[in-house]
């Protein structure tokens, strides 16, 4: 064995790598550490949105198609929102203990809300026509457990701790993104 610095070090990260491996192999079998994931969609028009919102709200680097901002506005009024703004998938089944990772892959801000029935979101005018903004979503942002869901792009959300049975989640910005967990 050599007492030098460097051979400490090297042997140091040997055993923590043996035991990270030993742990990723037993997390393997075990279903209760399980990870799910949601992706947050969306095509959000760079010009029209940074335009209007502000620089850099719309960070959409995706190619080709694009919704505008007055486009996204009046597809949700006619009550035929973006099918390209969703939540994949619209169904996901887990096992009791498993960790629901949500990851924003669109181009702004998203939140991924549990809510009792799916219903209308905090911006009125992208709710379905007839459609109230639910009590998860009232107050917006200005609401700590509205707030706590809010996803920006690239940014992640970890669920865990879900009871078995039904989850209801949506976006209480768009609120026709949604998304049911089923937990067994």
């Amino acid at each position: 064995m050599f007492c030098i610095s460097s051979a400490k070090f090297g042997l140091v990260c040997l055993m923590f790598a043996a035991a990270t491996y030993t742990l990723a192999q037993a997390n393997q079998s075990s279903p209760s550490t399980s990870i799910a994931q949601v992706v947050a969609l969306d095509e959000c028009d760079p010009v029209t949105f940074n335009q209007a919102l502000g620089p850099d709200f719309c960070k959409n680097i995706a190619l080709g198609y694009s919704t505008t901002l007055s486009d996204l506005f009046s597809e949700a009024q006619s009550g035929h929102p973006d099918p390209k703004w969703d939540f994949e998938p619209d169904t996901v089944h887990i096992q009791r203990g498993a960790t629901l990772s949500v990851v924003d892959q669109g181009g702004e801000p998203h939140t991924f809300t549990e809510v009792a029935q799916f219903g209308g979101g905090f911006i009125k005018e992208l709710n379905a026509p007839g459609e109230h903004t639910i009590p998860e979503c009232r107050g917006g942002f200005g609401r700590v457990k509205v707030a706590r869901t809010r996803l920006l792009q690239g940014s992640q959300l970890q669920i865990t701790g879900l009871a078995p049975g039904e989850h209801l989640f949506e976006c209480c910005i768009h609120p026709w993104m949604r998304v049911k967990v089923e937990v067994k």
